[in-house]
């Protein structure tokens, strides 16, 4: 699925967009290992459950899961180890401070190749009560039926 200016979408967080508000979108690069990007352009990538930490002034993705490349020898990887993303520092403050201070949480939303590199586009996002959602779905469901009837 090759969009335009060289990017290829390889996951996305479908899930974010119901359970959490989003604001303040950044794309970023990951840290990968040889059968890591391997398998990512295989299309063997999960961000479902994945969330950002904030440790010693550098940012780490969690529960990515990233499967095993078949074709690689006994030197793969670990499928959910925690991966260091690439952002510059005072990007990386200013995050902290949001999620400090707001109460925000930091999710990746997207996983994509932009001119062969593997970038990851992150989101803060705040949790979404269970009214909210349902308004989301009546909302959905509204702008569904508006479609068919202008198909009509």
């Amino acid at each position: 699925m090759e969009n335009n200016g060289g990017i290829k979408v390889i996951c996305t967080n479908r899930k974010a967009h119901f359970n959490y508000f989003l604001s303040d979108f950044l794309e970023c690069g990951i840290e990968l290992v040889g059968s890591e990007i391997k398998s990512i352009r295989n299309n063997h990538c999960n961000i479902d459950d994945a969330y950002v930490l904030i440790r010693n002034n550098e940012a780490f993705i969690v529960n990515m899961n990233i499967a095993i490349y078949e074709k690689s020898s006994v030197f793969n990887h670990e499928p959910l180890r925690n991966r260091r993303l690439l952002l510059h520092k005072k990007e990386i403050l200013k995050l902290s401070q949001r999620v400090d201070r707001d109460g925000y949480t930091i999710i990746p939303t997207k996983v994509y190749l932009k001119k062969g590199k593997c970038k990851i586009e992150i989101a803060l996002a705040k949790g979404k009560k269970l009214y909210d959602k349902r308004e989301t779905i009546k909302k959905r469901d509204i702008d569904r039926n508006i479609a068919k009837a202008l198909k009509r």
